[in-house]
């Protein structure tokens, strides 16, 4: 009796165990759901919609460069830009090409029996102007000064605004007083009576130190407006968490200012950069075109609307060439610029099509 008591015990806990194994494999195992409610893995969703896998996993440069991939204003602007920037580096070739320097008369050729510019034709591809001068050389000529000048001016205005923006920003108090009181006057001068006024009261005789005057003048007055902006970047991130944290290590004002406030307004300072060359550009047209710009015999763009100006009505040739490089020039900035602000943005959506 003991015996059968023992082995019917034993038999029962044998079925026990294995019933509580089932059950440990069942909860270990994950149910089989029908195949219309079963889950697809991140990659096959992806592929059946359409589209890649979502941008883990890709560093912010890679982000913003697939963001800019997918503009295609920007895209169109870089090219236009590229070309101009090519047919701009190309001038002593069309000079050399044509046989005509930039600062070089030919009555004989250029100008008709009556006196009047020639249009367009095999001896001038962009016709002549006035004096017998080839378009076409002196427009390449007059792009490369627009380049350099809003280039540089905007250079120029960047790292001036920038540091005055980021001192007055982040010193607060009477430092941030008296630079905002400075950028206010700035703001207050006017525009072309102080150009005019500098071009007359220091006269440069060579095309070098009129480039270089124009350069500063520009850039002058287009620190004021960079500085104010980058002034509300550095107000609004002064009081974030990270900034304490470097104070509270010890971090020197300046060393913060260098390794914490800078690389957190890269974004903002690109994009501001990249829409004020186009001002840059109109405003040495503006000089040039008043007379207070580029010294002759060297061309600029301005320059050459303000010569062509008198006579456009019987030589359309002189206004359109140097008018329609001004137009692609200062527009495809601006939409570069603003690709550059959709592509930095971190809120925008990564471009599909990129992993």
């Amino acid at each position: 009796m003991f015996k059968q008591e023992v082995a019917g015990r034993a038999r029962g806990s044998g079925r026990g165990s294995r019933r509580r194994a089932r059950r440990t494999a069942r909860a270990a195992s994950p149910p089989v759901l029908p195949l219309s409610v079963r889950p697809v893995a991140d990659d096959a969703a992806d592929d059946l919609a359409g589209r890649p896998c979502a941008a883990a996993g890709r560093t912010p440069g890679r982000l913003a460069l697939a963001r800019f991939r997918r503009g295609r204003p920007a895209l169109a602007a870089t090219g236009t830009l590229l070309i101009i920037a090519l047919f701009a580096a190309l001038a002593p070739l069309w000079a050399h090409l044509t046989g005509h320097p930039y600062d070089a008369a030919f009555p004989d050729t250029g100008l008709d029996t009556a006196g009047q510019p020639r249009g367009p034709g095999r001896e001038f591809w962009l016709g002549a102007d006035q004096l017998g001068r080839d378009v076409l050389v002196r427009t390449a000529y007059g792009a490369r000064i627009s380049l350099v000048v809003g280039l540089g001016a905007a250079a120029l205005a960047a790292a001036a605004g920038t540091l005055i923006g980021v001192v007055a920003g982040f010193c607060g108090g009477v430092v941030d007083t008296v630079l905002a009181r400075l950028m206010d006057v700035m703001l207050a001068l006017p525009y072309l009576l102080v150009a005019i006024t500098l071009a007359t009261t220091f006269p440069v005789s060579s095309v070098a130190g009129g480039l270089a005057m124009t350069v500063l003048v520009v850039a002058f007055f287009s620190v004021a407006p960079f500085g104010r902006v980058v002034r509300g970047q550095v107000l609004a991130l002064r009081r974030r968490e990270f900034i304490e944290a470097a104070r509270a290590l010890g971090a020197s004002n300046a060393r913060i200012m260098v390794s914490e406030v800078l690389p957190n307004l890269t974004a903002q300072l690109t994009v501001l950069t990249s829409l004020l060359i186009p001002g840059a550009i109109v405003a040495e047209a503006t000089l040039s075109f008043l007379g207070v710009g580029i010294r002759p015999p060297m061309p600029s763009l301005g320059s050459m609307l303000g010569e062509g100006s008198d006579v456009f009505r019987t030589a359309w040739w002189l206004l359109a060439a140097p008018g329609a490089l001004l137009l692609l020039t200062t527009l495809a900035f601006n939409l570069l610029g603003e690709g550059v602000r959709d592509a930095l943005d971190p809120r925008a959506e990564a471009a599909p099509g990129d992993g």
